[in-house]
């Protein structure tokens, strides 16, 4: 496999999108850091939920899955 060459100095992003947790890092400086979310957790939760006000993600999915568990999708591979 060939890979791509270099097209800058800046840094570079990689997202995991895991199964039941998902985090993003950058690599810069000669090292990577993972990037917080909204609520400084360094994991957030791979869910999703529909509900009647609209469309939840990650913590707020979580949260109100137990209540809602026929609209909320968790535990999904890609």
């Amino acid at each position: 496999m060939e890979m791509a060459a270099s097209t800058g100095d800046g840094p570079t992003v990689g997202i995991d999108p895991g199964t039941t947790y998902s985090c993003v890092a950058v690599w810069r400086h000669d090292h990577g850091e993972v990037i917080a979310n909204d609520q400084g957790n360094l994991l957030t939760p791979s869910c999703v939920a529909f509900t009647d006000i609209g469309r939840l993600v990650d913590d707020a999915a979580v949260n109100q899955a137990a209540l809602n568990p026929d609209n909320t999708i968790h535990a999904e591979k890609l």
